[in-house]
């Protein structure tokens, strides 16, 4: 069945429970004022506000938002994109077009203007939504982004070039329209773009079958209950938010919205919020326990006997943090999910919640899925080899929209090839080497930038590493680390070089660089950024020393 049916279900089986929480620990009144006409907003002293939605309002949100479509004209297989920060409408939304038989298309809100029009073209989008944060980045291309498309403001003190979502929407019926009745599994449901990382974003085709899967998977893997309550933080654009989120929808439970990333501010809302799993990037991770290692927050300050399991994802996970994260936290259940968008997110390969002491691996195949490495040339390889790990299963994409040539290059006989180097254990795990593409050739070596960055994270003083291959006249590439270092201490080459020296030779940091290390909104480090800028610096080196 469609994705759908389950807000359907939810709508009708748990009609007045509690289906979503949006926090806004810190608000602005022009933020507040948005939404006063619309919804109950409980605000506080400090200028937080709360905001939540039953199971029946979420849904007859949806219906609304569908009937909006169909009025305006839009058919099924048409693109409607969204372009918002988190928030109570972000979902109802996104229900909505799929509702009216329309395919979802949500946008990286750290999308340029350019990469907005870009993504909004190769996506051929009919309908956009947008929140009041990215009026000024519209404006900027309006001409080209208004030309035969729809414009829906989502706020308050709707711009000239677009139309009031909210009084729109609110003409329409919230009974359920009569397409969504029709729709299958196999029916298109979402485009997704890749992150961007390893060049510019490529458009991605999921039918409802994927979304489906991601739903059951999810609850499947973290045993997720009617009673749970899931704590989201990063942005709902993102397949992993979003898929995480879906074991919510399958199993009809409470999830947050949570605007903030401080770890007083997690933490707060885990207390208060009851929240029994929190999903969070690396970069959360360590917040959290460098500000207890400073005493900077006391646990004994929280209520969390609620939460009983945190996992991580979108990265390769150090197992330092985790090791270090259960002497403070020695209850909790662990998780760690790889995936790609091509794989609708999170979960074809999962470690599993009763295999924390394989930490380190990104475990075996999801639920569904079926994993396999092979060599250059498609073969398998033997177990503890390395090579390109590829996956199948009913959540992988059906294509790179309008991109057959990129298509032909990742899909074969219904197996993903993930562009990851990995390798297999002979307990069956899989270990996450690196990608494919960000592997460094040193005088004929190969080598792994993640298991140098593992290494290097155990370094007490660093806080974040980034290691990229650097041009070389005579090697090729070496070796180059970017570590940003702890707050409140310092740190040298000569230390990073001692605690090197257990590392076999050709493996060592040839170049140690102290600055910030750049990632994405989902935790991913931006290499392609980090060689740009450092790897025209070695090559103008490279030039004065010859």
């Amino acid at each position: 069945m469609p994705v759908t049916e389950l807000l359907k279900r939810n709508a009708k089986e748990y009609a007045d429970e509690i289906a979503l929480v949006e926090l806004n620990p810190k608000a602005s009144d022009e933020k507040k004022r948005s939404f006063k006409e619309f919804d109950l907003v409980q605000q506080t002293e400090d200028m937080s506000y709360r905001r939540q939605l039953t199971w029946k309002v979420f849904d007859e949100k949806a219906n609304r938002v569908a009937n909006l479509l169909i009025a305006r004209g839009v058919q099924k297989g048409d693109k409607v994109a969204i372009l918002m920060f988190n928030t109570l409408e972000w979902l109802p939304i996104y229900f909505g077009i799929l509702k009216s038989g329309a395919i979802a298309v949500p946008f990286n809100f750290r999308y340029t203007a350019d990469e907005i029009s870009y993504c909004a073209s190769l996506a051929e989008v009919k309908v956009l939504f947008f929140g009041p944060e990215f009026i000024n980045r519209l404006m900027t291309n309006i001409d080209e982004l208004s030309r035969g498309r729809i414009l829906f403001y989502v706020g308050d003190g709707c711009p000239d070039f677009a139309e009031p979502y909210f009084m729109r929407v609110s003409d329409h019926s919230s009974s359920e329209p009569a397409i969504a009745s029709t729709l299958t599994n196999d029916d298109y449901a979402a485009i997704y773009f890749s992150s961007g990382t390893t060049g510019f974003p490529k458009a991605i085709l999921h039918k409802h079958l994927s979304l489906y899967q991601a739903a059951e998977m999810e609850a499947v893997h973290h045993e997720t209950t009617h009673d749970d309550c899931f704590l989201c933080i990063p942005p709902l654009y993102h397949t992993g938010a979003k898929f995480h989120w879906m074991g919510s929808l399958w199993t009809g439970s409470r999830a947050v919205l949570l605007k903030g990333t401080k770890p007083d501010i997690i933490l707060r809302a885990v207390s208060e919020e009851k929240c029994s799993i929190v999903w969070l990037l690396v970069p959360w991770a360590n917040d959290i326990l460098d500000a207890i290692d400073r005493q900077e927050i006391k646990l004994s300050d929280y209520d969390l006997s609620s939460w009983r399991l945190m996992h991580i994802g979108a990265q390769p996970v150090p197992p330092s943090l985790i090791r270090h994260w259960k002497d403070y936290f020695p209850d909790h259940q662990y998780d760690t999910n790889y995936g790609l968008s091509e794989s609708t997110g999170p979960g074809c390969v999962h470690l599993g919640l009763e295999n924390i002491e394989k930490v380190g691996a990104i475990g075996i195949p999801g639920y569904r899925w079926e994993c396999r490495i092979t060599d250059e040339n498609g073969n398998e390889v033997k177990k503890g080899e390395v090579g390109e790990l590829c996956v199948k299963g009913p959540g992988v994409m059906t294509c790179y929209y309008n991109n057959p040539e990129a298509t032909a290059e990742v899909l074969k006989d219904g197996w993903l090839f993930t562009g990851d180097m990995a390798r297999q254990d002979e307990d069956g795990f899989y270990y996450l080497v690196d990608r494919k593409k960000d592997v460094i050739v040193s005088g004929g070596e190969n080598i792994y930038p993640v298991e140098i960055e593992n290494f290097l994270s155990e370094y007490f003083k660093v806080d974040d590493v980034a290691v990229i291959g650097l041009p070389d006249k005579r090697l090729g590439e070496i070796t180059g680390a970017i570590i940003k270092v702890k707050a409140d201490m310092t740190c040298t080459e000569e230390e990073i070089e001692r605690f090197s020296e257990t590392l076999p030779r050709y493996k060592r940091p040839k170049k140690i660089i102290f600055a910030d290390v750049p990632r994405n909104a989902t935790g991913k480090i931006e290499k392609p950024a980090l060689r740009k800028k450092y790897g025209a610096f070695r090559l103008v080196e490279a030039e004065v020393q010859s």
